[in-house]
């Protein structure tokens, strides 16, 4: 009536392998962890004390782990206790949560990009990836940082300035008391402190040593004393704070105090739908066939500053860069556009009126330089009522990372009774326009990169290259939230995210050639 059913037999097949079908990702992670070098970890373990576990079964403890979206090393733990998969890829060895997360944030944290190499040479012997197209795009995670704990730019400059307000305030008042009851000569660096432009927490700390010293000769002057205990307790411990504050946020505008690392970023994931502002990171991959080809993280909520380091990422990995570069209109500055030239790398790129320059609208918009002629031998530009405006000077702007933009002026002389003005400028004297040359020839490049027909495909291809990647694993595994803090433990995290995410992809492409296989 029943199948026998008894738990004090033993049973063979003993081996947890048996219980595995062929093509599982677990024998793809494990496949692909066997074959690394043994030198890779080696500067991970100095040696001496206890024998540690293995850092390869850790290696595929946590990948595999990553695949199933389980990140919480708590969790880890437990799976490799309890899981047939974990168990046969921990060889039935047991390491608890803290092992587990000392080894994903302290012991990979310099050879963890070693090992994504690695792999990534080993998907390009097995034919999954050239490394001839690198299609770039970047994501915004959430870190694992309080909301509500921030801290602005703006308003720490503003609170600083005030401080330093109320700080020449008192000391121009105790110059005046002295004078009043005919002391000593007021003391020279107070004064020139007072008078200062820029105050920092070493001079007013300094001066209030002195203070201090004034005081001790007078002992009874209640008005000293009330500054010197002001200066004490209040000012120059705020000083010091807005410094320190200063300095954690260098030319960001905001950051968490639950991870001083992440960024206040306007995340696409506002379930409130009142645009508010979440601590986070932005992630930038590089992708080909849908593999993380390359990854880096930014603390910069925009994506234009970012490809240039993101690229020279890559070029340490790599030993070079790949030869062509797929991105959307939010990287297609004319910096990044000289610097892919520069790396002798052709860019399909878009700039950002790619698409609005073929609107009907824009074509027929007389105020646009698009629908102006340009004579190169004169130097003038001839606008649509004929008008010539010439040069008359050459201005230089420098951005926040030193690129130099170099914009030529010219102007035109005898707009006022043109019948045209009304839709071509609303300046009340002659239109006058900067234009920067080298970024005209660079929009004019990519404009034959993008109507080309190799070009215009590839720029299709990038609308499901990166984009599914990022659907993976914030959607389908459910990673939209990092687990670690700081820049350093969550660049790790995104390195962990991507091994795992090519090995199972490794593992799909598996799976669908042995079905094709089959039929």
């Amino acid at each position: 009536m029943y199948i026998q059913y008894t738990m004090d037999q033993l049973c063979l097949p003993m081996d947890l392998e048996e219980d595995i079908p062929q093509h599982h990702v677990v024998r793809v992670v494990n496949a692909a962890v066997n074959r690394l070098s043994d030198t890779i970890f080696a500067s991970a373990y100095p040696g001496g004390g206890r024998d540690s576990y293995h850092p390869k079964m850790l290696t595929k403890v946590l990948i595999y782990a990553y695949t199933q979206r389980i990140y919480s090393s708590r969790l880890i733990a437990k799976a490799v206790r309890e899981n047939i998969m974990f168990m046969w890829i921990a060889g039935r060895q047991r390491p608890d949560f803290r092992t587990i997360n000392r080894f994903r944030s302290d012991r990979m944290k310099d050879i963890l990009e070693s090992v994504f190499t690695a792999v990534l040479e080993l998907l390009v012997e097995e034919g999954y990836v050239k490394l001839d197209h690198y299609f770039v795009d970047g994501t915004k995670i959430e870190a694992n940082a309080n909301r509500y704990t921030f801290v602005w730019g703006k308003a720490v400059v503003k609170q600083k300035a005030k401080l330093e307000e109320k700080v020449r305030t008192l000391f121009a008042t105790i110059e005046e008391t002295e004078r009043k009851e005919e002391q000593e000569q007021p003391n020279q660096d107070l004064a020139e402190l007072g008078e200062a432009s820029s105050l920092t927490s070493e001079k007013l700390e300094k001066a209030v040593q002195q203070l201090e010293e004034k005081l001790k000769q007078v002992p009874k002057n209640k008005s000293l004393k009330k500054a010197v205990r002001t200066l004490k307790t209040d000012l120059l411990p705020r000083l010091q704070k807005y410094e320190q504050q200063l300095g954690i946020l260098g030319e960001r505008n905001s950051y968490s105090k639950t991870d001083t690392d992440a960024t206040f970023m306007r995340m696409k994931e506002d379930h409130m739908r009142n645009g508010q502002l979440k601590p986070g990171y932005n992630v930038q991959i590089g992708t080909e066939n849908q593999f993380i080809v390359g990854y880096s993280l930014h603390q910069r909520p925009t994506d234009t500053r970012t490809l240039k380091p993101h690229l020279e990422k890559v070029k340490t990995q790599l030993g070079r860069i790949p030869g062509t570069v797929i991105a959307d209109a939010g990287y297609g500055s004319e910096e990044n556009y000289a610097y892919l030239e520069g790396e002798a790398v052709r860019a399909i790129v878009k700039y950002n009126t790619y698409h609005k320059e073929k609107t009907k609208a824009w074509k027929k918009d007389i105020s646009k330089l698009d629908n102006w002629q340009y004579d190169e031998a004169k130097d003038t530009w001839i606008c649509p009522a004929g008008q010539r405006l010439t040069f008359i000077r050459e201005s230089k702007e420098k951005n926040e990372s030193g690129y130099e933009t170099r914009k030529r002026h010219y102007r035109s002389t005898s707009c006022a009774e043109c019948p045209l003005k009304a839709s071509c400028t609303k300046a009340s004297g002659d239109r006058e326009i900067q234009v920067s040359m080298h970024y005209l020839r660079y929009k004019k490049l990519a404009r034959e990169q993008l109507t080309s027909e190799e070009g215009y495909a590839l720029s299709v291809q990038r609308m499901h290259e990166p984009e599914s990647v990022f659907g993976q694993v914030k959607n389908n595994r459910g990673f939209r939230r990092f687990l670690l803090r700081g820049l350093l433990k969550v660049n790790l995290e995104v390195g962990w995210l991507s091994l795992a995410h090519n090995l199972l992809k490794v593992g799909q492409l598996s799976q669908q050639r042995q079905i094709i296989g089959q039929v």
